[in-house]
């Protein structure tokens, strides 16, 4: 009976060196590869520009009125307003709105202002 544990079994010790042996097989290729070659662009300092946006502020009321440059519009004139000021003030329109100013007063602005070309619209509150 003493005889039968002398022998070490390398069976288990053969199957992981085997499996190791694989692993680096299929690792090996792997760290020889070289990434993608990028030229990367040198950063350029970058020029400011000291453009003064020239925007037309009209300010919308709580009372539904509208503002612009300390002149009272009518509503049904704001088209003939914007349109005479648009030469003036080619960078858009800056609608300035009081906090409880009603919506409907503002999208009417916005309309007004779309009909008579202006696609730069800005919207803030006072």
């Amino acid at each position: 009976m003493r005889d039968s544990f002398n022998e070490i079994n390398i069976t288990p010790l053969t199957d992981i060196f085997l499996v190791l042996l694989i692993i680096m097989m299929v690792i090996a290729p792997m760290m020889d590869q070289q990434g993608l070659k990028l030229v990367v662009p040198q950063a350029v300092k970058e020029q400011t520009q000291n453009k003064e946006f020239k925007t037309m502020n009209f300010q919308v009321t709580t009372d539904g009125r509208y503002i612009i440059d300390d002149t009272e519009i009518p509503a049904e004139e704001l088209e003939n307003a914007i349109t005479e000021r648009l030469q003036n003030y080619p960078d858009g329109l800056m609608i300035s709105t009081e906090p409880e100013a009603e919506h409907g007063a503002v999208v009417k602005l916005m309309d007004a202002a779309r009909s008579t070309g202006i696609t730069s619209i800005s919207v803030q509150g006072l």
